[in-house]
């Protein structure tokens, strides 16, 4: 039961969703040269995506002991409820802002062996995560931009649990956390052909937590100016604890696909 409840707690964290902060995917657009540009010289981009994440790492909450949680994305997805995720980026010149927003709410539930206690247990997880951000070009031109980035990502997770049946018939708890960490990173852009090209980004930081990153590499092909498809790999760590028992180091990790529209 303790495992049930952990990684219900926390798998939604992994994202998956509707999915991903890459959530905090650190807008996977496409190259400057197609970018569509407004006469005011700003570009819009957003991009909702899925990541196929699952997650491992140790928890702890409602007081209990912590557990060694390693759970695949089918896993995940077998307790999905609903997920929703999405990167919108403006762009002036060298200047950029964005935000990553990720919403996950996964559910489950089991018998208890003999039914005295309780007869059964429900567990429903809410995780919320979002980054707003800043971003500078060092390098910008034709074959590609590089940009060095930095921002706030909040975290919100929440998790209930009720019992029905038996001694706690009707009982009901719930246990979360919300706190943010400061990112520092690169994110980076290159053409390969006037169709494929190679993006990525690297973040790093703490704050509440004691670390926070994410890192991903994804592929992408332009239909026309303002649809792209996105494709790769991402991976995002986070190790927070605080002084009421709860705690969440894990680390998330699975391949990413987007559609990238431009206006």
């Amino acid at each position: 039961m303790k495992t049930i409840v952990c990684a219900l707690a926390f798998a939604g964290a992994a994202l998956l969703a509707t999915g991903a902060n890459a959530a905090d995917v650190y807008t996977p657009v496409a190259p400057e040269v197609q970018q569509v540009t407004t006469e005011s010289g700003w570009t819009f981009t957003i991009a909702p995506y899925f990541w196929a994440a699952g997650l491992s790492g140790d928890m702890d909450q409602f007081g209990l002991p912590p557990v060694h949680v390693d759970a695949s994305f089918s896993d995940i997805f077998d307790h999905l409820d609903f997920g929703a995720m999405a990167i919108s980026e403006a762009r002036y010149d060298r200047y950029s802002f964005f935000n990553d927003l990720s919403y996950v709410k996964i559910s489950g539930s089991a018998a208890t062996p003999r039914g005295i206690v309780a007869g059964s247990v429900d567990v429903s997880s809410e995780t919320f995560m979002t980054m707003l951000g800043a971003g500078y070009a060092v390098l910008d031109g034709p074959s590609g931009r590089l940009e060095i980035a930095g921002g706030a990502r909040i975290w919100s997770v929440d998790t209930e649990i009720s019992f029905s049946g038996g001694v706690l018939d009707g009982v009901s708890q719930s246990d979360g956390a919300t706190w943010v960490d400061g990112l520092v990173g690169v994110r980076g852009t290159y053409q390969i052909t006037p169709e494929f090209y190679l993006t990525g980004w690297g973040f790093v930081g703490a704050g509440a937590a004691d670390i926070d990153w994410d890192v991903a590499g994804v592929l992408g092909y332009r239909f026309n100016e303002r649809f792209s498809a996105v494709a790769g790999y991402r991976a995002l760590g986070v190790d927070y604890s605080n002084d009421d028992g709860f705690a969440f180091d894990v680390v998330q990790q699975g391949p990413i696909i987007g559609l990238v529209v431009q206006f």
